[in-house]
């Protein structure tokens, strides 16, 4: 696969999260926009405000800024930045902000489509918050973000709902590529370590700690992994999220337990 046509499913998977996204919106009484979500500090319009955000300075927007004083919730200039755009859009109707994220992204898309990147490596003209990200992560992280937020809302407004689409897929296995650095960094598993990630609706992720102190991906899966994760989806993406606890049992450990206990306690990969 050439790197235009990787990078242009990601902005295939992109466009139909933004399109599960708005709709899910557009779903949404006037009382459900105050609803607190996992994310400390926002509810459901800091989430669609800081969409919106984002898409908007992508499409072409200006930088913004705004006094955000010194939230408790926020840790690090990346969340600073973020609440620029929650700032921005306290007086945002939900119209408006749905609105604002069509318009942005439809935009961007149509922009994309006549204009395809060819190359991962280089840089793109317009990005966010001066981030030093080449095309392939640029353009791989917007559907995992914008899915991640889908479901910060639906999670939010006990509308379950989304865990099967091209997005979904795509952010799980994204995350789930931190495993290795999960293992040996943030579990000070020693080497030789190995541990396979079983989740459901994707097919094994494994890793191992090598002499290096360093998680690498095996491409062949061990038969006697030190230790074996088995979750769904959902348990997954929560957790490698840092959103929230999951259900007793919804982790169910094969080989060393304590190994796998310490892994799920430190899963999660995203500010």
């Amino acid at each position: 696969m050439t790197d235009q046509e990787r990078l242009a499913g990601y902005v295939a998977v992109w466009w139909h999260a933004v399109t599960d996204f708005t709709d899910l919106l557009e779903e949404l009484p006037p009382d459900q926009w105050s609803t607190a979500t996992d994310l400390a500090g926002w509810d459901v319009r800091a989430v669609a405000s800081h969409v919106a955000h984002l898409e908007g300075i992508l499409a072409g927007g200006p930088e913004e800024t705004a006094d955000v004083g010194e939230p408790p919730h926020v840790t690090g200039f990346m969340g600073l930045y973020t609440e620029i755009g929650v700032a921005n859009r306290r007086g945002s109707s939900p119209d408006e902000l749905i609105n604002e994220i069509r318009e942005a992204a439809t935009a961007r898309h149509t922009a994309l489509l006549a204009d395809p990147p060819t190359d991962g490596a280089a840089k793109p003209e317009r990005i966010f918050g001066g981030v030093p990200w080449t095309w392939e992560v640029l353009l791989r992280n917007r559907p995992l973000d914008i899915w991640m937020h889908e479901q910060d809302v639906r999670r939010a407004v006990g509308r379950p709902g989304g865990m099967d689409t091209a997005a979904a897929k795509h952010t799980a296995e994204y995350l789930a590529e931190s495993l290795g650095f999960v293992l040996a960094k943030k579990a000070a598993a020693p080497p030789g370590t190995t541990v396979v990630l079983d989740m459901a609706g994707s097919e094994p992720f494994a890793f191992a700690v090598n002499d290096q102190n360093r998680g690498e991906r095996l491409s062949d899966l061990p038969t006697e992994p030190t230790v074996r994760l088995r979750m769904d989806r959902e348990s997954f993406i929560v957790l490698a999220g840092g959103r929230c606890d999951v259900e007793s049992g919804a982790v169910e450990f094969e080989g060393d337990v304590d190994l796998g206990s310490r892994i799920v306690e430190v899963l999660a990969t995203t500010p």
